[in-house]
């Protein structure tokens, strides 16, 4: 198992419930501990945010009754770190050891089924099945007029930064923040720089923000049936691709990858919505057409505006990227070029394709999480999706268990 998240850690618990050895690489939620700013907050529902268990007892409002803490509802945001122990317990009480060591490499051995795992301390150590569960390690995007703008030199800091590189935002207190991208990740990184004394400017490439509806905990009955509530959200697309994630999976690739790309665009949470309106300069409708670094060492932003004669600029001390996430096979450092060749893509994308049982074109390499919602839909992204993959990644691996020693 490669990954220690949410997808991680609940493969792992069913794997080990039904018996089979397995070795957890990764550090524990560490996506959640060190690609998350300090003081944000998960955008999920506490019903959306439960870990897949092997047995009952393992949700997060069990989680929070063990430690006498009270009951979470759809009206109580979730600080990232409260989800954070709640991965570590869950870790202790259904995982058991999870090892720290980064895995280097995975090859077939030789011919026949079964891999060799190599690890950064040298070890090597022959594995029936891989389960790759590295979430959006490696796969953060910035556009290709931000990336260009490199370091001069030795120990200069980057004039660009994804918003997964940061976990405290207080260091720009006092700067100049243009901050690029209107969903949550840009909105509360907004939000948070600005409670730190930082001056920020949100550029938004949509006529407008979107904000969630505040939830309604006693909706009507024909407002139920209307728009059915899911772990995503309200309606019955999202119902659909919740409920039925092997049913997405059939669609027409193009259908898939239209899915992908569109389902849950970019949007704040309601509870945010005080903390940026009105709060914080958003300038929609505009995209950065072209960037340079002046000889002070601040940032000349070109925003190309529709309607607006000439090019707008903006000149600040740092950029800030909430510009998501690509899926690429090609980023993922363990697997070699003639292992990813051997891999099948969806079409029109570099993600894998793979079975009703989340296996890929390589025999007993499974892909699960982020890596497999361009297959199996959005539900794949959150958390919510950890039970349907684990049930079924289990239930499948089982048959390459490598029997343990007697």
């Amino acid at each position: 198992m490669i990954g220690a998240g949410p997808y991680g850690l609940s493969v792992a618990a069913h794997l080990r419930a039904a018996g089979v050895p397995v070795r957890i690489f990764g550090e524990v939620m560490g996506s959640w501990r060190h690609a998350m700013a300090t003081g944000m907050f998960l955008k999920s529902t506490p019903d959306a945010t439960d870990l897949s268990a092997p047995e009952p007892g393992g949700r997060l409002a069990d989680f929070r009754r063990v430690h006498g803490e009270p009951e979470l509802t759809e009206l109580t945001p979730i600080p990232c770190d409260v989800f954070v122990r709640y991965g570590q317990w869950f870790q202790k009480r259904y995982v058991g050891e999870v090892e720290s060591t980064r895995v280097t490499g995975v090859d077939r051995t030789g011919n026949g089924p079964g891999f060799v795992v190599r690890l950064a301390g040298g070890e090597a150590l022959a594995a029936g099945a891989v389960v790759v569960a590295t979430g959006l390690n490696g796969l953060a995007h910035i556009p290709e007029e931000l990336r260009r703008l490199a370091p001069e030199g030795p120990g200069q800091a980057s004039p660009v930064s994804h918003t997964s590189h940061h976990t405290d935002l207080s260091r720009y207190a006092g700067r100049r923040i243009a901050v690029i991208g209107g969903g949550q990740s840009a909105l509360e990184s907004a939000a948070l720089l600005h409670e730190a004394g930082a001056e920020v400017r949100v550029l938004v490439r949509e006529g407008q923000v979107r904000w969630g509806v505040t939830p309604d905990l006693s909706r009507p009955r024909m407002r139920r049936l209307a728009q059915p509530a899911s772990p995503l959200g309200t309606g019955w697309v999202l119902a659909a691709v919740c409920r039925a994630p092997g049913g997405v999976r059939r669609l027409p690739a193009a259908a898939r990858l239209l899915l992908h790309r569109r389902a849950l665009g970019p949007s704040g949470g309601w509870w945010l919505r005080d903390r940026v309106e009105g709060v914080v300069p958003v300038h929609t409708s505009c995209r950065v057409a072209r960037a340079e670094v002046t000889p002070e060492r601040a940032v000349r932003l070109e925003l190309a505006v529709p309607g607006s004669g000439s090019p707008d600029t903006l000149t600040v001390d740092h950029v800030l990227a909430a510009t998501g996430y690509r899926i690429d096979l090609d980023a993922l450092p363990f697997l070699s070029l003639a292992f990813r060749r051997a891999l099948v893509r969806v079409p029109g994308s570099n993600a894998p394709q793979l079975s009703g049982s989340f296996e890929s074109a390589v025999r007993g390499l499974y892909f699960t999480g982020s890596l497999a919602a361009p297959v199996f839909g959005p539900m794949m992204r959150f958390v919510a999706g950890t039970g349907y993959a684990a049930t079924r990644i289990t239930r499948d691996a089982l048959r390459w268990s490598i029997p343990r020693s007697s």
